[in-house]
């Protein structure tokens, strides 16, 4: 299969977020199992100083925006270590910006224009590049116009004739929604402005648009997939997501463990695997301790946060958990992240009311986050929604014990500490259901016990978690599963 995958994100490019990993991993595993991935993105001004090698196609582009024209033209690089060819979309009005979508906390106010120019100029480039394309994937809100440029204006132009589109979804929270008067920039008949199609409460929405034309949904773990059919995690567009539910479903995202493990993992004094964990596990925690200034306390638990500080990420139960434990349990916690003003004052306080026992970073560094993953005792990650996830699958390839919210692809991928798993070998994690303070803490105490209580199920957890495959060798099967059977539908359709 020859495969578009579209997206405004893909590292080692652009990034603000996991879109960025899943599409700079992706396409190369389905190369690896033998299919031709293009991947295109827009020509960002971080793009072209990511020190990534870009060439010119000499291919140019005219685009309709509403009345007018607008030029642009293609860059070319390759994902590095593969031979996935990268085509990114130079428009310097558009992109040669300083971030992607928003500055100084206000979006670009004309990201849908920016966005139909992109998606315009992806459909004009396969042809332009003489691509035989059979499927494009295509991600988030900033891609959603493509499925519906397909089924309105390509349907019957040569080499689109049969062209699918799948459209993966990474948070239903981001919707691209857009003054209703942008419908012009789009240049589709307003007949299609309607709230079966694309309008949603008076404005034009994206991510919806995409939902209705492309033939089949996905996102990134199977209990979202579900969760998002219904409110509140379906965010208005619930009803769309159950009435197209045959089509839907959900493939967790993959780890990259090149990047993302003890065995290889450069920031590390001493290496360790799931052969042989012990020592290296204690030599990461004396170092992350050491970094960040906490004492050097082998036997109380060390627990871990890496992340964005927001009450979706859980830090509503957190703050009021974090600051009784600090008072009343001999633990430590070491807290790397950005996020709202009012937790960066609340871990700057407790900081400096405890520095024996909080660590607080409020920042983004590589460095410290594979430290952290490395060294902690527990990794907390008690999200109130989480499509994916990807820090409690790097916590348990490096032995780390995830305490997590049972929702989404966090309740998909961990296993809870109970005496049904632990007999099958199965309980990698402490989970609890109630998003409440209350049942977080009860999940915390269990952990806690068990570490140091229990050493013997402790080791258990550790070598269950550090064997499992979350690699993307196996989702880039269920990808390809994917594209075929989203093929057969387009043709199906088709045919009928």
């Amino acid at each position: 299969m020859n495969i578009v995958i579209a997206s405004s994100e893909v590292v080692p490019f652009a990034k603000t977020g996991g879109l960025a990993d899943v599409c700079g991993s992706l396409p190369i595993e389905i190369a690896k199992l033998g299919h031709r991935p293009f991947v295109f993105l827009p020509a960002f001004r971080q793009a072209k100083e990511s020190g990534q090698p870009l060439s010119d196609t000499h291919v140019k582009l005219e685009i309709p925006i509403g009345s007018r024209i607008v030029s642009g033209r293609i860059l070319q690089s390759v994902l590095p270590g593969s031979n996935v060819p990268v085509y990114l979309i130079e428009q310097d009005e558009y992109f040669d910006r300083k971030e992607l979508y928003r500055e100084s906390g206000e979006d670009y106010k004309d990201n849908c224009e920016r966005f139909v120019f992109f998606c315009r100029a992806v459909l004009e480039a396969i042809r332009l590049l003489d691509l035989d394309i059979d499927l494009i994937h295509c991600n988030d809100w900033q891609t959603g116009l493509i499925p519906a440029y397909l089924k309105i204006e390509y349907e019957n132009a040569p080499g689109y004739e049969n062209m699918a589109s799948l459209m993966t979804i990474h948070n239903m929270a981001y919707q691209g929604q857009f003054w209703h008067w942008d419908m012009l920039l789009t240049g589709i008949d307003w007949k299609f402005f309607n709230w079966h199609q694309m309008e949603f409460y008076g404005k034009l929405n994206l991510l919806k648009t995409g939902l209705v034309f492309c033939d089949s949904i996905n996102t990134v773990s199977p209990t979202y997939a579900k969760e998002i059919q219904s409110a509140p995690l379906g965010c208005g567009l619930e009803e769309v997501l159950s009435c197209r539910r045959d089509v839907l479903s959900g493939i967790i995202n993959g780890v990259n463990y090149d990047v993302w493990s003890p065995e290889n993992d450069p920031y590390l004094n001493e290496r360790f695997s799931a052969d042989n964990w012990q020592a290296g596990k204690a030599s990461a925690k004396r170092l992350v301790q050491s970094e960040l200034g906490l004492p050097e306390i082998e036997n109380a638990p060390l627990i871990g946060i890496v992340g964005r500080l927001a009450d979706q990420k859980g830090f509503d139960l957190i703050a009021p958990v974090m600051e009784q434990w600090l008072k009343n349990h001999d633990v430590q916690w070491a807290v790397l992240g950005t996020g709202e003003a009012q937790y960066h004052h609340l871990l700057e306080q407790l900081a400096a009311r405890f520095p024996g026992k909080l660590a607080v970073r409020l920042e983004f560094s590589d460095r410290t986050a594979h430290l952290i993953e490395a060294g902690s005792d527990i990794f907390l990650m008690p999200s109130r929604y989480e499509p994916c996830g990807l820090n409690q699958l790097y916590s348990l390839r490096y032995g780390t014990v995830p305490v997590v919210h049972a929702t989404g692809g966090l309740v998909d991928t961990i296993a809870d500490t109970n005496g049904e798993n632990l007999a099958q070998n199965r309980a990698t994690g402490f989970v609890f259901d109630m998003y409440k303070p209350a049942s977080l803490e009860s999940a915390l105490m269990r952990a806690c016990d068990t570490y140091r209580n229990d050493k013997s199920t402790w080791s258990q957890l550790i070598n269950t978690g550090m064997r499992q495959d979350w690699s993307w060798q196996t989702s880039a099967q269920k990808y390809v599963d994917l594209y075929e059977l989203t093929i057969q539908r387009a043709n199906q359709a088709v045919c009928a």
